[in-house]
């Protein structure tokens, strides 16, 4: 799942495709409507992929977090993060991504990540099975014994 192309952009809802670049602008494309428009620079524009969740140890890239939402909800949708309390919205951000920092992550970021969650669930962009793959074939390689050549080397170090 490539996030790179996936923009937010403030003061506008939803999420936006990166369809184009013109001389002075961005051209995207809504994700919830399909509509085209510019994004110009005054704009403050955000890949996704720039966005990290602020944990109580080293911040945790938004990416991750949809990933361990996924794994919470079973890749079912969350419900409508708009009707929930915010006590309901704390008690599933905790369950999805326990080591948050509570003082910094506010409910309205909650109610973005799963919004942004739902949305991206909705249009089929968020697939983990890739990098599940990679991960299996990264153990293996790492677990295949060292050729001899290997050896060698390491033991004139």
């Amino acid at each position: 799942m490539d996030l790179s192309k996936i923009l937010s952009i403030a003061g506008k809802p939803g999420l936006y495709k990166l369809a184009g670049e013109a001389k002075n602008n961005l051209v995207v494309e809504s994700l919830t409507d399909g509509k085209r428009m510019p994004a110009f620079a005054h704009e403050r524009i955000s890949s996704l992929q720039e966005i990290s969740i602020y944990t109580t140890g080293e911040d945790l890239p938004l990416h991750d977090a949809l990933k361990m939402v996924y794994e919470m909800t079973g890749g079912q949708p969350v419900e409508n993060p708009k009707k929930m309390s915010s006590a309901r919205l704390k008690e599933l951000f905790k369950q999805a991504i326990p080591d948050y920092d509570e003082d910094s992550v506010y409910v309205s970021d909650m109610k973005k990540v799963f919004t942004w969650y739902n949305l991206l669930l909705e249009k089929g962009m968020l697939d983990f099975s890739e990098e599940e793959e990679k991960e299996k074939t990264e153990g293996k390689e790492a677990e295949k014994p060292a050729t001899e050549e290997e050896k060698a080397a390491d033991d004139n170090q």
